[in-house]
């Protein structure tokens, strides 16, 4: 079978699976409060399903690599978009608004764009221990400065998980091919284990990051996650693993109208998370109490002396 189909279809799968872990993110996020630490949250069993489907999305994904550069398969990853907005909103008991769907269709678009662009060839190329030591630290400082305090912590956290988890599959794909050729390089050397606790620290911190960017709500950060993703490995790719765009620079065109697109897309599902947060804040709380109506309640001493007041009253009128 050719290398390009079998590493869409892997990639495919690991899209579901990667968009099930996310709705199940969301609503564990939605359930957790904000000053919750790591191991309140090892704690839970729900916290260890999203893992378990994070990491057979990573499983297929490494295998994806195999047959494919990070410019095919990364983009792939948008499916996760597709399945994950209508699985939240069906987790939420609700319908996907207008605008999640617009924004959707104007993320995958841009990143269909992408896509076009990217190569069709099996990877060969693996990052050098210098190479690698600079991407992390560069990644390091990024993540540094999205995480600080200010406006917006989701979609930070959120750009934030997507690029460690980019990084994270180009450290991948070097690991896959020095194991996979050995024309790459000695199996075991200290390069390889650099990359493999670099791989693992990544992973890690994308999740933790994606878990703190859902407690806004699902949309946009998954769009953002989805967004940085593959930008940051393709990234990578094209400066240091020897990837080319299809089509040369010409192919710049619509692999920046696609990113525009994309952009346009998560501003939308922003906009639409706004939207939908409140309501759904104002559907659990419940209408709001109505005022309570004025109840007089006499002693029975008072009520007689009243009676007594009317019958008089009624007496004197007849005479």
């Amino acid at each position: 079978m050719n290398a390009t189909l079998v590493a869409v279809a892997l990639s495919l799968v690991s899209a579901a699976a990667y968009a099930s872990a996310a709705v199940a993110q969301a609503r564990l996020a939605g359930r957790t409060a904000p000053g919750t630490g790591t191991l309140r949250l090892l704690g839970s069993g729900a916290w260890w399903s999203a893992v378990g489907l994070n990491a057979g999305g990573a499983l297929l994904h490494v295998a994806a690599l195999k047959y494919g550069p990070l410019t095919l398969v990364q983009p792939l990853g948008a499916l996760t978009l597709v399945a994950a907005v209508p699985l939240g909103a069906r987790a939420a008991g609700r319908r996907v608004t207008t605008t999640e769907w617009r924004g959707t269709l104007l993320t995958l678009l841009g990143l269909g764009a992408l896509l076009m662009t990217a190569g069709g060839s099996a990877p060969h190329e693996t990052l050098s221990m210098v190479e690698a030591l600079a991407v992390g630290a560069g990644t390091m400082a990024v993540v540094a400065g999205l995480s600080r305090p200010g406006a917006r912590p989701g979609l930070r956290h959120a750009a934030a998980s997507g690029i460690t988890s980019g990084v994270a599959s180009a450290l991948t794909q070097t690991l896959t091919v020095a194991v996979t050729d050995h024309t790459a390089g000695p199996l075991f050397s200290w390069r390889l284990v650099v990359v493999a606790v670099l791989v693992s620290a990544f992973a890690m911190g994308g999740l933790l990051l994606s878990q703190t960017a859902y407690r806004g709500g699902l949309g946009a950060p998954l769009a953002v996650v989805t967004l940085a993703n593959p930008v940051a490995a393709a990234a990578i790719g094209l400066a240091l693993l020897g990837e080319r765009l299809q089509g040369g620079t010409i192919s710049l065109v619509p692999a920046l109208l696609g990113t525009a697109a994309a952009v346009r897309g998560v501003i939308l599902l922003s906009r639409a998370q706004a939207q939908t947060v409140p309501a759904a804040e104002a559907a659990v709380a419940g209408p709001a109490p109505s005022a309570p109506s004025r109840v007089v309640i006499k002693s029975p001493r008072a009520a007689l002396h009243h009676e007594h007041g009317h019958l008089r009253r009624i007496r004197a009128g007849r005479s």
